[in-house]
């Protein structure tokens, strides 16, 4: 396989025709090499519009998605970013070229591991890799400028909300399949919230996300 050739039908076949038109970010998938992120396993399917799979039943998500939430994250870089589902660490690396600063969470053991391992291979050393549930966010680091959820949540938990600060972001996917929509939501001022659907898509739930009660009294 030519691999920069893949590379280069990915960002032009999968990703530009999702509407990810920013250069900088498409300059960035250039930089950052998926395939390094990839398990070994499924290296044939570095570039694939795929999930890929990752231990502990979970997944890479693909391409086009990552990059889509990354241009919607506008992220400048002086900015901080918590991240929640860390996965291989392909998501934390793409964000770490355009922030100051990553946190990043991961539930699983053998996740927060492999991550670690693959950003220090790469290289990358302003992301912080922290095994813990993240499904309510993570208060004590906060206010973050973004924060990128990497499963579903049927609705989002409140917490999220009060962990960015004033003109900061939340990118995440709310609802229950079929019918998932992912979603900017911006913080215009102390109680103001302003969001944005993208698109309409199916994830895997955040492990442990909060689900509200059927029942109405």
């Amino acid at each position: 396989m030519n691999i920069e050739q893949a590379r280069f039908n990915m960002i032009e076949q999968q990703i530009r025709t999702w509407d990810v038109l920013d250069q900088d970010v498409l300059d960035l998938l250039m930089v950052v090499k998926r395939e390094a992120f990839v398990p070994a396993a499924y290296a044939a399917l570095a570039f694939v519009d795929t999930e890929i799979p990752l231990p502990c039943g979970q997944s890479m998500l693909m391409p086009k998605f990552e990059a889509r939430m990354l241009q919607e994250a506008s992220l400048k870089k002086h900015e901080t970013v918590l991240e929640i589902g860390t996965g291989s660490g392909y998501m934390a690396a793409l964000l770490s070229h355009r922030a100051r600063h990553v946190t990043t969470i991961d539930i699983e053991a053998d996740l927060q591991a492999l991550a670690q391992d693959n950003l220090q291979r790469y290289g990358i050393d302003n992301v912080d890799v922290l095994l813990g549930d993240g499904a309510r966010g993570w208060a004590s680091a906060a206010p973050y400028d973004v924060i990128v959820i990497s499963g579903s949540l049927p609705i989002l938990p409140q917490e999220f909300l009060a962990q960015i600060k004033i003109g900061g972001r939340i990118l995440c996917v709310v609802g229950d399949a079929p019918a998932m929509t992912a979603q900017v939501i911006t913080r215009v001022s102390e109680l103001g919230y302003d969001t944005v659907n993208l698109f309409e898509t199916v994830i895997k739930p955040l492990r442990n996300a909060f689900t509200p009660s059927p029942f109405k009294f």
